[in-house]
């Protein structure tokens, strides 16, 4: 075993020399005789052929980059870059006109809207606020009697300064605009409550208060009139969106135009 693993370390040696050039001699006269193969120069040639064409190949492709690169910051301007004046492309949308709310008018006389279901949406406010004839003031005032009354006029009660100035009077319209956001109706109120989102329920409890110590009339619907505004409303709103594709036009060619004579 242990000449077996003499012979295979000489053998590897002999590998390692050959790769170096050099041979080993085995024959009978110096078992320990090396041969140098350098001589031959046309293996030391090829091998410098080689790298010289791959070094060639190599700067070529190095030159060629830098010349691709400055082309394109002769094309692009990427020394240089400039900001057009208007940032992006004007995008037309064809914005579809919105759901007309119906009218305070259209909900009084609508089926299903009447005292009772006011009562019932009333229940919302009673935490705050009593109807009943001689009812106390609470958070908020008593409203009995208070369509058709003078806004922040309810006697003994403290009303924000926004309330005891606003004036007017508590019509069918003023409720609803009311109801619907107080704080948005009138600026600096302390009434805490957000609002009715359905008109529906506001003119519903408009009736009922209406019911509970006032005696406004109640206006009539007519259908006819009612078309007629809707239709009015609709080509204003017709009219509008083709003025603001208009004005989106000639945004976008006085850009293109600018961008031409640049």
């Amino acid at each position: 075993m242990a000449l077996k693993k003499l012979a295979n370390d000489a053998f590897i040696r002999d590998v390692f020399r050959l790769a170096q050039g050099q041979v080993r001699d085995y024959g009978a006269a110096n078992m320990t005789q090396e041969t140098n193969t350098q001589d031959t120069p046309d293996t030391d040639n090829g091998s410098g052929d080689m790298i010289n064409t791959i070094a060639g190949w190599v700067l070529f492709a190095a030159g060629l980059g830098l010349g691709l690169s400055i082309v394109s910051d002769k094309i692009f301007h990427a020394y240089d870059p400039q900001r057009p004046e208007v940032a992006g492309y004007p995008v037309e949308v064809a914005e579809e006109a919105g759901e007309v709310e119906m009218t305070m008018t259209q909900a009084l006389n609508m089926d299903g809207v009447d005292v009772s279901a006011g009562e019932r949406v009333f229940a919302k406010c009673s935490a705050c606020h009593t109807i009943e004839a001689g009812g106390a003031n609470g958070v908020g005032p008593n409203l009995h009697g208070i369509m058709g009354a003078p806004v922040g006029a309810v006697g003994g009660y403290e009303y924000s300064g926004a309330m005891a100035s606003f004036g007017g009077q508590w019509g069918w319209d003023e409720m609803n605009d009311w109801l619907n956001n107080p704080r948005g109706y009138m600026d600096g109120t302390k009434m805490g409550f957000a609002g009715l989102s359905s008109i529906e329920d506001r003119a519903a409890v408009s009736l009922y208060m209406n019911e509970n110590g006032s005696n406004l009339a109640v206006p009539e619907y007519v259908a006819v009139a009612a078309e007629e505004a809707e239709a009015t409303a609709g080509e204003e709103a017709e009219a509008e969106a083709e003025a603001d594709q208009n004005a989106a036009e000639e945004t976008s060619e006085e850009t293109a135009a600018a961008e031409a004579s640049e």
